[in-house]
C-alpha cells in the first residue's frame, strides 16, 4: 500500500514531480511512493490503479508549478474546471476523506490563491506548503523527505537516509576507539625503541636505565669506582660505592714485571 501520492498536472512540472517520486521511492522503498508513469505496471487499468492508489494514501503530495491553474484541456478551458479533471479529483479524494494535502510548490509558484480554485478544492488553499527549487534540489528534497518520515512514523521506520546517519554516529566512537589504540600502539613501539637503543628515565621504581654501555657510567648519587682487571690498559669492571653518588674514582693495577734477577 503506498503511503504517499504524488499528484501533479502534465503540462506543469512534471520533471520536478519526477524527481521528487524518485527521491522519496529511493528514501522510503518503492512500493510506499505511488507516481502514475512509472507505478502502474503495463497492462492496469489506469484509472482503476489511479482510484485505488489515491483511496489508500496517507499523504497527497500536490506538486504546483506557475502554469498548474492556467493548463487546458482538449476544450480549450482550464483543466482544473473539468470536474473528470484526474488532478482535480484525486486532490479532492484525499480532502474529502480528511488526510493530509501537502502542496508543494515549485520555482516561482506563488501561494494559491483560492479565487482560481473550484469550490470543491478550495481548502487546499489552507494547506501549508513546502517550496522545491531547482536550484536548492537537495536541500528541498531532504526537507521534504525529513517532514514525511516526521508524519508519518511507518516511513520513518523504513528511512535509508535516517538509519545511515545513525550508522555514521555508531561509527564514530569505533574510528575513535581504533585511532586511540593505534596511538597507543606506536607510543609502546616507541618506547620499546628507545629502552633497546639508549640511556632515558623510567617513571616509577625503576629508575634510570643504561643499555649496554660501552664505558664508564654513573647514573646514582655515589662515588663510582673502576677497577680495570687487564695489563696494559684502562678497561675494566666499574661498580659505585657508598649511596651512587658523588665523584668517580679509577684504580689501574698491572702486574709486576719479574726481572732476570729475581730482585
Amino acid at each position: 500500500m503506498p503511503e504517499v501520492f504524488v499528484n501533479y498536472r502534465t503540462g506543469d512540472e512534471e520533471s520536478a514531480a519526477t524527481m521528487i517520486a524518485r527521491e522519496l521511492a529511493r528514501r522510503f522503498e518503492d512500493r510506499r511512493i505511488f507516481f502514475a508513469s512509472s507505478s502502474i505496471e503495463p497492462g492496469r487499468r489506469f484509472p482503476a490503479e489511479l482510484i485505488r492508489a489515491v483511496e489508500e494514501c496517507q499523504v497527497l503530495l500536490a506538486v504546483i508549478g506557475p502554469r498548474w491553474a492556467e493548463v487546458r484541456g482538449s476544450d480549450g478551458r482550464p483543466a482544473l474546471e473539468a470536474e473528470q479533471d484526474w488532478t482535480r479529483r484525486e486532490i479532492r479524494t484525499v480532502l474529502d476523506r480528511g488526510d493530509l494535502v501537502m502542496p508543494v510548490l515549485v520555482g516561482k509558484a506563488t501561494r494559491i490563491d483560492r479565487a482560481v480554485l473550484p469550490e470543491d478544492l478550495r481548502e487546499l488553499a489552507d494547506c501549508q506548503y513546502r517550496r522545491f527549487d531547482h536550484r536548492n534540489a537537495e536541500s528541498d528534497l531532504t526537507t521534504l523527505g525529513d517532514d514525511l518520515a516526521r508524519l508519518l512514523p511507518d516511513l520513518g521506520a523504513v528511512d535509508r537516509d535516517a538509519r545511515t546517519a545513525r550508522e555514521r554516529a555508531e561509527a564514530k566512537p569505533r574510528e575513535k576507539r581504533a585511532r586511540d589504540a593505534d596511538r597507543a600502539r606506536m607510543r609502546t613501539r616507541d618506547i620499546e625503541q628507545r629502552v633497546r637503543g639508549g640511556i632515558g628515565n623510567l617513571n616509577g621504581d625503576l629508575g634510570t636505565f643504561v643499555n649496554e654501555p660501552q664505558g664508564p657510567v654513573n647514573t646514582g648519587r655515589g662515588h663510582q669506582y673502576n677497577a680495570p682487571h687487564f695489563e696494559g690498559d684502562n678497561t675494566g669492571v666499574q661498580f659505585t660505592a657508598g649511596d651512587n653518588s658523588g665523584t668517580v674514582h679509577q684504580r689501574f693495577e698491572r702486574e709486576r714485571r719479574r726481572s732476570d734477577d729475581g730482585r
